[in-house]
């Protein structure tokens, strides 16, 4: 009598799971094998690079604690703020219908947005004004817009 074809497959079945074993078996080795023994240092440069050399000591530059500033450093008594925050320019377009326009920077020639919202006095086209800006969705709004 024949035997089934079952305990065939069962047989080579397990044949492949043992192959399988003794390959990764293997594998696990050679990567043992291909490990160097001892742990692999990374060093930080002065320029902030990585080496596999350790910095040279005699490079080394000792800063003091109270000279690190973190944030802004506070202006002192003898400096002038470089920026003006009061702007000139000219009301190239306003609807006073729909509550916005915009203005001309005197300097850079920009044109800005303004809205009813950022403005102190009444404006129109061509109106000499001063303004200040901040930051809006869409770009730079002038604000605080007084006729000159």
């Amino acid at each position: 009598m024949a035997k089934s074809q079952q305990t065939y497959n069962k047989k080579e079945k397990e044949k492949a799971k043992q192959k399988k074993r003794e390959e990764k078996q293997k594998k696990r080795e050679a990567r043992k094998a291909e490990k160097s023994p001892g742990i692999d240092f990374a060093y930080v440069d002065f320029n902030g690079n990585l080496v596999d050399t350790p910095p040279d000591p005699s490079m080394k530059v000792e800063v003091d604690a109270e000279d690190i500033v973190l944030g802004i450093p506070k202006k002192e008594e003898g400096e002038r703020e470089a920026f003006d925050p009061v702007r000139k320019g000219k009301v190239s377009f306003y609807d006073s219908s729909k509550g916005f326009g915009f203005i001309v920077d005197n300097e850079n020639n920009e044109k800005y947005f303004t809205h009813v919202s950022g403005i102190i006095d009444e404006i129109a086209e061509n109106d000499q004004v001063s303004f200040e800006l901040e930051k809006g969705q869409r770009g730079m709004n002038a604000v605080k817009v007084q006729k000159i």
